[in-house]
């Protein structure tokens, strides 16, 4: 039996409200630190406990961890989802599963290891009868530690890193451990191919989620305010704020300088993030898709009286509740143009964790900028699980405030300025912010219809001209858009476009199209909207391109569409939405789907052109016949 080193995937089937989870985020954590590439896709309901819950861990030395469809290792301890557990395992896999579970298993392709995990737990008098159940999970760990080779220290660290140094946890849970790996070494014949090996590849790396890295960055970025209203999967951001917000913005007077107010709802909560912005503070909230929808009226008002705030949509599928647990990219078109008349979006995409983190804080320079809404739309996959990353960069440039009035500004000026007045030819005007004591620097906002120095009227003249003047400003948003991400191959036949989290998905897709069938592919993964020059040239140098997404309709291909209607032809949507993170097979046969699709389509088109000028040929009248026709 040939070894399986370092490139496997484990899945774990138990119980929402388990406590399963310290146990799986043991697991990676440990992996990580033997230098192994690795990451962990939670999979789990809408309900608060009860029902079954996966955790698939992807182990790749070469890096690939987007989610694999194929279950290598699976761990079964929910009796509820055990036959669907114990079919799932790939052929030639290994299966351990909790021993009171009484299910036949008749399968001969895989390893099977039973654990009593129940009696191991109760031998241990010294666990409490109430934590048995949570400490239980730990047997597993230990058995599957043994089973693949993996370092119990780096374990124990991973369980001081979860327990935060408290001694008795840590002590309870890794004897347990012990107890699992002891069972197994003493039980268990391997049978199955699986196996770690330390490595050096995450040495420079860390591991978070990214609504974490987003939350610390809006805290790098100088966030005053934050007003948010619970919902998955965009509650975790809002609460990583106020966890990290006392211990990164301190003074020495103990005084805070940043309020955090849980709402009564989502319109509520962007209503008050508005006020803090037209205030003059940094201000933000967060949500998800139906929390969005909510806060469409004071997103077009935040558009039209040109208030800057940024909003956090951290995408789940729709319509309406949908599947509140499962990953998507599906509100691109309706935030791109929210509100009602003509509204204009600027939209940033992060792929990455460093992104979360980057995008944290320069969003809020891009709405100061841009006097502005800013929404950033991550989603659950890069939002909720655990991602590996390189180390988060300290905001490198000052803080930009945009064009903002004070006091010396308005006395050079003497009273010149109008907040809605153009001066700079760049659609973007000046503002002053309340507190400002120049007499000169009071205005009237407003959502309703208004001219150049914020005076209510609804002419129309003065409509179109206020509107022009917003179409400009989203024009010159694009110089202060991040720049999209290329990869190019040398001898590309295709190009790939695509944003978020599919990244991964993708980059081992490109991997495999040119193994297995020879297809190469450049890979250009945008970052914001509007789209920058960078993007119409790489659609310039592209004979195909594939706009990959994970929503139903092919939104980003539909928006390419409207934006470069001249390249229509040039475009194919390879769009697919499960619920589940990206996988690189799907992103493979989609592409190839289509690509092959196209490569038929020129192949016919050429044949119709040369049997046209074949039957051209053919009829073209001698010259004989052409005298005879001059003569008539």
């Amino acid at each position: 039996m040939q070894k399986k080193i370092n490139d496997f995937s484990i899945t774990v089937g138990t119980k929402n409200g388990s406590g399963s989870s310290t146990a799986n985020n043991t697991i990676l954590r440990a992996i990580f630190k033997m230098g192994i590439p690795v990451s962990g896709k939670n999979l789990f309901p809408s309900n608060i406990q009860g029902l079954p819950t996966w955790y698939t861990i992807r182990v790749n030395k070469d890096g690939f961890i987007a989610r694999q469809e194929s279950n290598d290792i699976v761990i079964a301890i929910n009796p509820d989802s055990f036959a669907k557990d114990l079919a799932s395992v790939s052929a030639g896999g290994a299966f351990f599963y909790a021993d009171d579970i009484k299910f036949g298993i008749n399968r001969t392709d895989i390893a099977i290891y039973p654990l009593p995990i129940k009696s191991l737990v109760r031998a241990d008098t010294s666990i409490p009868s109430d934590f048995r159940d949570l400490v239980g999970n730990m047997i597993y760990v230990g058995a599957l530690a043994y089973m693949i080779n993996m370092d119990l220290e780096t374990i124990h660290t991973a369980l001081s890193f979860h327990f935060k140094g408290k001694q008795k946890p840590i002590d309870m849970n890794f004897n347990m451990v012990k107890v699992g790996a002891d069972y197994a070494k003493n039980n268990f014949e391997k049978k199955d191919p699986f196996y770690l090996e330390p490595m050096d590849a995450t040495k420079d790396l860390i591991m978070t989620d990214g609504n974490t890295a987003a939350a610390i960055g809006s805290i790098f970025g100088g966030i005053q305010f934050a007003a948010w209203y619970p919902i998955t999967p965009a509650s975790s951001l809002a609460e990583a704020v106020i966890d990290y917000l006392p211990m990164l913005r301190k003074r020495e007077d103990g005084k805070k300088t940043y309020a955090v107010i849980q709402a009564e709802d989502e319109l509520a909560a962007l209503g008050m993030a508005i006020g803090a912005g037209w205030a003059g503070l940094r201000a933000m909230t967060s949500s998800s898709g139906p929390g969005i929808s909510l806060m469409t009226e004071f997103a077009g008002l935040a558009y039209y009286a040109e208030v800057p705030v940024v909003i956090w949509d951290i995408q789940r599928i729709g319509p309406s509740t949908g599947l509140p647990t499962r990953t998507s990219q599906a509100d691109l078109t309706f935030v791109y143009s929210i509100g009602h008349g003509d509204t204009q979006t600027i939209i940033l995409l992060p792929g990455t964790l460093d992104e979360c983190f980057e995008f944290g804080w320069k969003s809020f320079d891009i709405a100061e900028r841009l006097q502005t809404p800013v929404f950033v739309l991550s989603d659950l996959d890069i939002g909720m699980n655990q991602w590996m990353s390189k180390p988060f960069q300290y905001p490198d440039v000052p803080m930009d405030r945009g064009k903002v009035l004070w006091e010396k500004d308005l006395e050079e000026l003497k009273g010149n300025w109008g907040r809605y007045l153009d001066k700079d030819g760049d659609g973007i005007p000046y503002r002053t912010i309340p507190g400002n004591k120049h007499p000169t620097s009071a205005y009237f906002t407003r959502g309703t219809g208004h001219d150049e120095y914020a005076r209510y009227t609804e002419d129309s003249d003065v409509y179109i001209r206020n509107m022009e003047r917003l179409k400009k400003k989203f024009e010159s948003a694009k110089n202060f858009m991040p720049k999209p991400v290329l990869r190019e191959v040398k001898g590309a036949d295709i190009g790939i476009l695509a944003f978020g989290s599919t990244e991964n998905a993708i980059l081992e897709a490109q991997h495999l199209l040119d193994k297995e069938n020879g297809t190469k592919s450049d890979f250009l993964r945008l970052r914001a909207l509007p789209f920058t020059d960078e993007v119409t040239k790489f659609i310039e140098t592209h004979e195909q391109i594939m706009v990959v997404e994970q929503n139903r309709d092919g939104q980003m291909y539909k928006i390419l569409l409207a934006e470069y209607p001249q390249f229509a032809m040039k475009f194919k949507s390879v769009a697919f939405h499960d619920g589940l993170p990206a996988s690189a097979t799907w992103v493979r046969d989609g592409i190839l789907e289509k690509y092959s699709a196209s490569s038929e389509q020129k192949a016919v088109s050429a044949k119709k052109k040369a049997s046209v000028k074949k039957n051209a040929k053919v009829a073209k009248p001698s010259s004989k016949s052409k005298k005879e026709a001059k003569k008539k």
